[in-house]
């Protein structure tokens, strides 16, 4: 994908499958359809392609060593995470095969907990081992999303550039309010952004719609042209007491709106985080008339 032009990723996959009736509540998150209902993610991921997506991204969120490793799958995590890609990979090769099949590294404990991010070197680690998998099991290139602290994304930015030079993104959640740029931990994204010169895309996911444009504003300013920006929204809002409280993103043209001002902002790769489904993907990408 070429950062020069707009491109459309696919949308949610954990709250799709909830939507469908699984249960994502552990845990496992997606990981468990991987598991149990593996036509499912496979449905999902075929629908994203048929609604004219660009890209899409692997089930593999929640299929660290670490994340199985907590319901006594640990061992089973290479395997888990090459069938999440093997179902991405038949989707694609089913429906459009130009499209490109994205490996999601996320992070490596809770995304709204990012002080329970392990030490420096256990994140290059566990990163690192979960990049080399998908990269061996086929994926065309690898997005880390939803990273919420500076020294985790410091270590998986390292370990991206080492193992998929050039064909990496990195996405993260920031705090939304008054200072574009924060992310959960406090710190400031600004200063991580020199060592991402490497990345395909740099940009910001898991916020409301409505938050979005000033965070894709404050980087295409600071990123240099060569890095594409990317911005995947939430239809809802996450409230300071956990629960979430629903946007006017969650109608499908509302949230297309939305995305002409990241566009304008400068976004070249746009999608949909959580609440989004394919038929916000398929307003979407008729509303840059694809």
């Amino acid at each position: 994908m070429a950062p020069s032009a707009v491109q459309v990723l696919d949308g949610a996959t954990g709250t799709e499958l909830s939507r469908r009736g699984l249960d994502v509540s552990s845990s496992l998150f997606s990981a468990r359809a991987v598991l149990e209902a593996p036509h499912i993610i496979e449905a999902i991921h075929r629908e994203y392609l048929e609604a004219g997506v660009d890209a899409i991204t692997t089930a593999t969120f929640r299929t660290h060593r670490r994340s199985l490793a907590k319901a006594g799958l640990g061992e089973r995590a290479a395997d888990v995470t090459r069938e999440a890609v093997e179902l991405a990979l038949k989707a694609r090769d089913a429906v459009n095969a130009d499209a490109r099949v994205l490996g999601s590294v996320g992070p490596l404990e809770d995304c709204y907990h990012p002080q329970a991010a392990p030490r420096d070197d256990i994140c290059a680690y566990e990163h690192g081992e979960m990049i080399s998998t998908l990269l061996d099991s086929g994926v065309d290139g690898v997005l880390l999303e939803t990273i919420g602290t500076m020294r985790e994304a410091a270590a998986a930015a390292s370990q991206a550039e080492q193992l998929a030079t050039g064909r990496w993104s990195m996405s993260f959640i920031a705090v939304e309010g008054d200072s574009p740029g924060t992310l959960l931990d406090g710190e400031s994204l600004v200063d991580l952004l020199p060592s991402l010169h490497d990345a395909q895309y740099v940009g910001v996911n898991c916020i409301a719609a409505p938050s979005m444009g000033e965070q894709v504003r404050l980087l295409r300013t600071l990123l240099p042209e060569h890095v594409g920006i990317m911005a995947f929204a939430n239809v809802s809002r996450r409230e300071d007491d956990g629960t979430w409280l629903e946007t006017d993103a969650a109608d499908p043209q509302r949230y297309a709106e939305y995305a002409k001002t990241w566009v304008d902002n400068g976004a070249t790769l746009i999608g949909g985080c959580c609440g989004t489904t394919p038929q916000t993907i398929r307003v979407l990408v008729e509303s840059f008339n694809r």
